[in-house]
């Protein structure tokens, strides 16, 4: 597919993430307008509630648009969804009827304000980058015994908090928490002294499962509406000490960023890509009938407070072991029921190259093998002050569909009682 051109002249480019081909969905607020949804042209937003308003488009259920969040729009389905992003395409493409219409309600998107674009039911995080689970393993286990026995057969994941889902932009707290250094008798509680990202991609669900009954990979990807960059922040220091037998809790707890625009799995479609080639053969309740990676190249940037910022990794979505509808299914396939608005962060996408890790942890090596950014300043973990950047796109001929940027500040911890 080539770029679709616009008559919106700053989405007909391939430097603009947000081209007619791409067309995300998200929800704005700025001086005049309270919160409602929008999407993404260009440099610009049209606002949907006011278009829905003047009658421009109309969906079965009725308004769904005047609200700040897309839930209402994802619990109508495929059929919907897919009628939606035909009729926006419609309105925005360089020969569209109704351009006078519709240009009063284009806002810059320099004078929005971006907010939580869907209400976050649950969230669950996974850990299915084999080079990210083998690094990590490496570390704490050695190379012999770097993945668990069952990481070849299962996504492995852990359920979340969608309390502390917020969106890019919003300033991160450092953690408390305790913490136990190997060397101490006793652990310590105070502030994490080794903070960290977690470089993800985070499937938004548009569809539901009852209590009881489970669904194919294919059914899995049907329910995925779209899909935002995900940062799950880690707390390393607190992790170590509390994470057996149960797994994570207060470590991934406190936060976790998304970008503000969900991309469609309409507008990532012509960028599938297959899962790699399986050392040991899935069961088949999670094999997949087609391609369900996307080419996605992601990248983070570190800034520390007043300084310019450099980009600590590069890579791309295609590494990963396993795909977001084989971890819906599995995650259903005891009966649990997925819900509008579930939260599936892909886990930390790492490639095999340090410049293509996607945790300080890996990147650091556990803190022995500093980052020197440049700046001149080394970091091993995240310092106050640091500004945490991911940013993703997938690049077609001559455009992009982009995601944005996932953007995080680290604020000093909350004095609290030791």
């Amino acid at each position: 597919m080539t770029l679709l051109t616009s008559w919106v002249q700053s989405a007909n480019t391939d430097q603009s993430p947000f081209p007619l081909n791409n067309l995300p969905y998200g929800v704005f607020s700025t001086r005049g307008l309270d919160p409602r949804c929008g999407v993404a042209i260009g440099d610009m937003i049209l606002d949907l509630a006011a278009v829905e308003e003047a009658g421009l488009i109309d969906l079965p259920s009725g308004p769904v648009f005047d609200v700040p969040f897309w839930n209402e729009v994802m619990e109508q389905g495929a059929d919907v969804w897919a009628q939606l992003r035909q009729r926006l395409t419609s309105l925005l493409s360089a020969d569209a009827a109704d351009q006078d219409l519709l240009r009063p309600h284009l806002v810059a998107q320099s004078d929005a304000q971006m907010h939580m674009p869907f209400l976050v039911s649950e969230f669950t995080d996974f850990y299915a980058s084999r080079d990210h689970a083998t690094n990590v393993g490496t570390m704490f286990r050695g190379a012999e015994n770097a993945l668990p026995p069952n990481w070849l057969h299962i996504p492995i994941g852990y359920n979340g908090r969608a309390s502390s889902v917020v969106v890019s932009g919003t300033d991160i707290t450092r953690p408390n928490g305790q913490i136990k250094p190997p060397h101490a008798d006793a652990p310590s509680f105070g502030p994490c002294q080794r903070l960290d990202i977690e470089l993800e991609l985070g499937a938004v669900v548009g569809g539901a499962n009852p209590l009881g009954q489970p669904v194919s990979v294919q059914e899995a990807d049907d329910m995925i509406f779209g899909y935002v960059l995900l940062n799950d922040w880690s707390a390393r220091d607190i992790q170590a000490w509390e994470y057996q037998p149960l797994g994570p809790f207060q470590a991934k707890a406190f936060a976790t960023s998304i970008s503000p625009w969900i991309v469609t799995k309409a507008a990532l479609a012509p960028f599938r890509k297959p899962t790699p080639v399986r050392e040991q053969a899935l069961l088949p309740y999670l094999q997949e009938p087609g391609p369900m990676l996307y080419d996605i190249d992601l990248s983070v940037s570190m800034a520390p407070a007043g300084q310019a910022a450099t980009t600590i990794s590069r890579t791309n979505y295609d590494v990963m072991y396993y795909s977001a509808a084989q971890q819906i299914a599995h995650h259903a396939s005891s009966g649990c029921a997925m819900n509008v608005g579930d939260l599936i962060g892909s886990g930390t996408i790492s490639g095999s190259e340090r410049t293509a890790r996607g945790s300080l942890l890996e990147m650091c090596w556990g803190g022995k093998d500093p980052l020197t950014l440049d700046t001149g300043e080394q970091r091993t973990f995240i310092e106050d002050g640091d500004t945490l950047t991911l940013t993703g796109a997938a690049h077609g001929d001559g455009y992009q569909i982009g995601f944005g940027t996932c953007v995080g500040t680290i604020k000093p911890a909350v004095p609290f009682g030791a």
